[in-house]
């Protein structure tokens, strides 16, 4: 029986009561987490198997902050006035009937997926951390949030990009493409059904939970009022309104929404402090988003260790970055200027050392036809039909087939055919094509030169780039990581404890809605732009891309993560300038209410002083005039 105890065991202790809720949110967080990253880790397979752009694929993965959209400033507003910990559970309740619909045969049924999912997890971030922030002693607040980092659906990602997408319908023998091929396509299927029953289990605790705790016994009502308790009837708008102990109507509370939004926007720090977030998200989702695709195109990895790479190094490093900027921030004890420095400090040491990127690049692939001609081993532009040439002429070749073979030379063709192969033994992987003519035009001596499946093998410069890349990845992600507690808790502390709950959910929306669904599309769209040939669906119409131009893909993926951050330094001058203008003037107000007070106790002290006066008067006037009687009589 001691293993079914009710929910009054949680009141009854109540310094564990806070420690069970970190970890039932911080296994929420995980399955958040696993399945946010999973989406990204799975982009390029969706291209695959889908044929469509990365544009289409940004779509998809902003879908997510669609679902979030829709409902995100409702439960963050009238979610502090409820039971905080069962809408949580709700929530992810409805995130599962999202998942088993991903391995449908659209892509649109992706999309409806990903939106359910953002649906379903809203709650959790603006409830669920000023949950943890109410009744948290105020300088442990960000070492809970700092234990509640990014997880590890990058390798749940890595692992299913090594199992084909049709495993147990297909002889495995018969494929011809391994995981490093450009055209393989994994179980992207796999992972969210996974991510689905992890989701169902974190949201078990939930319905156990309290729905307020104790105050710590060191951080009195004065310091902090619970926001269930005073998120409308404390705001200076509207706290005329409602008694001390007067619940406040939900009919109450939705008219009043308005009003308490525009106090939460006509404070010009939080305002700042929302724009340059806006733009500084922008830069990281997409690049966070496109980080593994642009590993395997420029790089020449597998998809499967694209995400392993990110899984394994970039996510422990952002991990330890934020626990070690929490630890830091409850160590020194940082004030809201404290923070703010600390966090724009280290974010501009990352952007300086990210800018070490642009010269580690790699040549484009050796492709015939797309980034070399035919006739010589020098690159050149890539035009239409250059893939013909007259040694593949009496082949009757299609330009539409990527079925690409590499030379003995070194270079790869589009397909066999326009290599001018003219036979092929073994099957599978094992196929090797023999009397290709198109490698004897290329430079080599006649005879029977043969090519194989796939790509060539990448790029010695590249192989010995990319170590020193994954180095300067993981210090540049930590280093910026570290100011992601102390610039969060800017945002929790610049603002009056009873509009906590609004500016966590309309900074989420807002962050979501302009950054999270556009971010994704527009570099999608950018690099789409790189893309030197375009596959065709059977249907006709352009599918998704086969090869990119390495150079442009770099320029234009780095360069536009770069110019956003730019843009949001510039912003945040401005924003020193106006928090250093918001402390002095709360100096200023505390200074003056601590003189009146002093001068209210000086003159309380004089009026009792005058009344003793008056008082001593009026009985020496009576003395005397008693006195007087007596000496007539």
């Amino acid at each position: 029986m001691s293993h079914f105890l009710p929910p009054s065991f949680l009141l009854s202790f109540p310094p564990h009561a806070l420690q069970m809720f970190l970890v039932a949110l911080s296994f929420a967080y995980f399955a958040k987490a696993l399945s946010g990253s999973y989406m990204k880790s799975t982009i390029t397979q969706l291209e695959r198997r889908f044929d469509i752009p990365s544009y289409l694929t940004g779509v998809i993965d902003g879908s997510f902050e669609i679902g979030n959209l829709l409902v995100i400033a409702f439960v963050s507003y009238f979610g502090a006035k409820l039971h905080r910990p069962k809408i949580i559970a709700m929530g992810y309740v409805i995130v599962v009937g999202c998942e088993g619909e991903s391995n449908l045969s659209m892509w649109i049924y992706v999309f409806l997926g990903n939106v359910l999912r953002g649906i379903g997890e809203t709650p959790v971030q603006p409830l669920g951390i000023s949950y943890i922030d109410d009744f948290a002693r105020e300088e442990n607040a960000a070492f809970y949030i700092a234990v509640i980092g990014p997880v590890f659906g990058y390798l749940l990602g890595s692992l299913c990009a090594k199992i084909y997408v049709d495993i147990g319908f297909v002889n495995m023998e018969s494929i011809t493409i391994s995981p490093g091929d450009a055209r393989w396509v994994g179980a992207w299927w796999l992972g969210y059904l996974v991510a689905g029953v992890i989701t169902l289990l974190s949201a078990i605790p939930f319905w156990f939970l309290p729905r307020s705790l104790p105050i710590p016994s060191d951080r009195g009502p004065a310091q902090c009022t619970p926001e269930q308790t005073s998120f409308i009837k404390d705001s200076p708008l509207l706290e005329h309104k409602y008694q001390a102990d007067e619940p406040a109507s939900f009919l109450e509370m939705a008219k009043d929404f308005i009003p308490t939004l525009k106090t939460l926007l006509g404070n010009p720090v939080y305002f700042i402090y929302l724009c340059v977030t806006i733009i500084q998200l922008n830069s990281l989702i997409g690049m966070v988003t496109y980080k593994p695709k642009y590993i395997e195109q420029h790089y020449g990895q597998s998809a499967s260790k694209a995400n392993f790479l990110m899984g394994t190094i970039n996510i422990p490093a952002v991990a330890l970055g934020i626990f070690t900027g929490g630890l830091l921030m409850k160590r020194l004890k940082l004030s809201i200027m404290g923070a703010a420095k600390f966090a724009f400090g280290t974010s501009l040491i990352g952007y300086f050392l990210s800018l070490f990127f642009f010269v580690m690049s790699c040549e484009n692939a050796k492709v015939a036809g797309i980034t070399l001609p035919y006739n010589r081993a020098v690159g050149v532009s890539y035009e239409e039909r250059s893939v013909f040439s007259a040694c593949n002429s009496d082949c009757v070749c299609s330009d539409r087939d990527w079925d690409p073979v590499c030379g003995e030379n070194g270079i790869t063709y589009v397909s066999p055919c326009l290599a001018g192969c003219q036979t092929s033994t073994g099957s599978g992987k094992n196929t090797v094509f023999s009397n290709c003519s198109c490698a004897v035009a290329a430079g080599l001596s006649s005879g029977n030169l043969t090519a194989s499946v796939g790509h060539c093998p990448h790029r010695d410069d590249c192989d010995r780039v990319f170590p020193y890349f994954l180095a300067l990845s993981v210090i540049t992600s930590f280093i910026i990581s570290l100011g992601g507690t102390p610039g969060y808790m800017v945002l929790i502390r610049c603002i009056k404890p009873q509009l906590k709950s609004l500016a966590l959910g309309f900074h989420t929306l807002s962050t979501r809605t302009l950054a999270g669904i556009p971010a994704p599309i527009y570099f999608g769209a950018i690099i789409d732009t790189t893309c030197l040939k375009w596959g065709q669906k059977r249907c006709g119409g352009r599918g998704a891309c086969r090869i990119y131009n390495t150079t442009a893909y770099r320029i234009a993926y780095l360069g536009l993560t770069m110019g956003l951050r730019t843009v949001s330094f510039l912003l945040c001058i401005l924003g020193f300038v106006l928090l250093k203008r918001h402390l002095r003037r709360e100096e200023r107000s505390a200074h003056q209410v601590a003189n009146g007070g002093a001068e209210l106790e000086v003159l309380r002290k004089e009026e009792v002083l005058a009344s003793n006066s008056d008082q001593s008067l009026r009985t020496s006037t009576t003395d005397y005039n008693n006195t007087e009687r007596e000496t007539r009589l």
